[in-house]
């Protein structure tokens, strides 16, 4: 059964570059709803529209993620203000932390960022993410942290949180979520499912105390970042994991491509 809410498909009104970034933004909100990361409809995954504008794709402020479909998706300016005519409304505060990183990083096509319970978690935890497990020593190298401010309505936000970024490609919100960037929708997903991978696993494990945690040999933190970093890791995401979502998301329910 179709989940999506129906409207006409934009296909033919936009470009094939923007129609394909439509489609794996869709994509990545039907599988943050699927693993059960959604928000009811807060929070906001996003991404840049292929060409010389400053344009964005973002979803409609009043549609759950299990809804939400191509051609539903709002495009915005840098301000999250939509560009054209749309039935939608969006959510223009909630731009502000996207904006801030989508302009500042040429290489931050792709955003997502969520407020999951193991990640908010450990977002309040003073140590951060912990380099215990596999899978979070493949994102430990490059985590970046932003002190919370409050919800992120204020406009002078953005420059912190543009230097705290940095160069990095993923960063815990402290006491608020987790944040992910990509050159891709499937770049930026793949790696906000290793980043909330490692924070439910750290939640878990802390049930055990600290004191009783086996702390990882020394040197193979370091050697998890050269194995899990690079193109070898990018051509996996992109051409491995990310079709087989793909093909796992036609099968529950194809409607996310209308």
């Amino acid at each position: 059964m179709a989940t999506a809410i129906q409207m006409p498909s934009v296909q033919s009104t936009v470009s094939d570059e923007e129609w394909n970034a439509r489609v794996d933004l869709a994509a990545a909100y039907r599988l943050v709803a699927l693993y059960g990361w959604d928000d009811i409809i807060f929070t906001h995954l996003s991404v840049r529209v292929p060409g010389p504008e400053h344009h964005f794709l973002i979803n409609p402020y009043n549609l759950m993620f299990e809804e939400i479909t191509a051609s539903s998706l709002v495009k915005i300016d840098i301000h999250g203000n939509a560009v054209g005519d749309t039935p939608y409304i969006t959510n223009p505060a909630g731009f502000v932390i996207h904006s801030a990183i989508h302009m500042a990083r040429e290489d931050a096509k792709a955003v997502v960022h969520l407020h999951t319970p193991y990640g908010q978690a450990v977002s309040a935890m003073e140590f951060g993410l912990l380099p215990h497990t596999q899978t979070a020593m493949a994102v430990y190298h490059d985590i970046a942290y932003h002190d919370y401010e409050g919800i992120a309505t204020d406009l002078e936000e953005r420059e912190r949180l543009v230097a705290d970024i940095g160069t990095k490609k993923a960063m815990i919100l402290r006491n608020h979520g987790t944040l992910t960037v990509g050159e891709t929708v499937a770049d930026a997903f793949m790696r906000m499912y290793i980043l909330e991978r490692a924070c439910e696993a750290q939640v878990h494990m802390l049930s055990a105390g600290r004191e009783n945690l086996n702390a990882p040999p020394q040197g193979t933190p370091e050697k998890v970042k050269g194995q899990s970093s690079g193109e070898g890791m990018t051509m996996l995401n992109r051409m491995l994991a990310w079709p087989a979502l793909l093909r796992k998301l036609d099968r529950i329910d194809p409607s996310f491509r209308n």
